[in-house]
């Protein structure tokens, strides 16, 4: 098991990997962040409300289902969101340059990654 601030670090070892957070989805609060070049303060404020929209989608189309992850393409980046199953209200935001990386890697690492995070 490993620490949020362990877990971040160990994402930035991901090729291409800009930043990372560990995000309360009640709140939109960071509970931990590492890495650089995107304002993740207002990220993680923003990606809340995805996730809640999400959600709420979910719940209108009577879904009876989980997100396993939410990815957002951009033209330089991915953007990775990653609820955590075993903490509620918890998710797992990732950044990567796009030319720089390799997106089922980091897809993997992230969920190796929320499968041993404690919080």
């Amino acid at each position: 098991m490993a620490n949020i601030r362990q877990s971040l670090e160990d994402l930035l070892t991901v090729d291409g990997a800009m930043c990372a957070a560990v995000v309360d989805s009640g709140s939109g609060m960071m509970l931990g962040s590492a890495g650089s070049g995107v304002d993740l303060e207002v990220a993680a404020a923003g990606n809340t409300e995805v996730v809640r929209a999400k959600l709420k989608v979910m719940r209108h189309l009577g879904l009876n289902d989980v997100i396993d992850d939410i990815l957002i393409t951009l033209g330089k980046q991915y953007h990775i969101i990653r609820p955590m199953s075993r903490k509620e209200g918890v998710f797992i935001y990732f950044v990567l340059d796009k030319s720089k990386s390799n997106l089922a890697l980091a897809r993997r690492k992230v969920q190796d990654i929320e499968r041993e995070l404690t919080i």
